[in-house]
């Protein structure tokens, strides 16, 4: 099935795990867990004053953690740049075609997405990757929970917007 995007096929699932095994081993010899929804705090910790963002848990890892995230954004627009070019839009693929909302519709839509992310990522008590990776490598109960709640979650989301929503809207 093509990408929602940008109809491309997606990338060979070893390309996945290869990433998988780079992070298994910030885990081994750096004995740090990945922690991108706690850099997020930590990137809050830097403009919000609150105590909540003072802890020693958030903290602690800002030496490490806040170039990690500085990476996984640069590593986005390197491969987006590598890959033929990025350029700013609102274009959606096929949602578009589907759903056809306009800017202010989009900008709901990811917004609205985004505090569920953001309260499921607090529910949880961290991200996917925290409890996909690091937390199943560590056979933790509660990333075994978290992480078959977010895959059922996501098969769900998926097969609503695929099976219903986009058929319903096209017809």
């Amino acid at each position: 099935m093509p990408l929602i995007l940008h109809d491309l096929e997606p990338m060979h699932w070893a390309v996945a795990g290869i990433g998988i095994a780079v992070m298994l081993a910030l885990l081994f010899l750096g004995s740090h867990r990945l922690g991108v929804s706690t850099g997020f705090e930590d990137v809050c910790s830097l403009a919000l004053p609150a105590q909540y963002f003072k802890r020693p848990a958030i903290l602690s890892g800002r030496e490490w953690r806040l170039p990690l995230l500085v990476g996984l954004v640069l590593g986005g627009v390197l491969s987006a740049v590598l890959g033929g070019g990025w350029e700013p839009s609102w274009a959606l693929g096929m949602f578009d075609s589907a759903i056809g909302l306009g800017p202010a519709g989009k900008l709901a839509w990811m917004f609205v997405g985004g505090l569920f992310s953001g309260f499921g990522t607090r529910l949880a008590g961290g991200c996917t990757s925290g409890h996909g990776i690091f937390g199943l490598a560590n056979l933790e109960m509660p990333s075994l929970i978290s992480t078959v709640s977010f895959m059922a979650a996501g098969i769900v989301t998926t097969h609503v917007i695929y099976r219903v929503l986009f058929p319903l809207v096209g017809q």
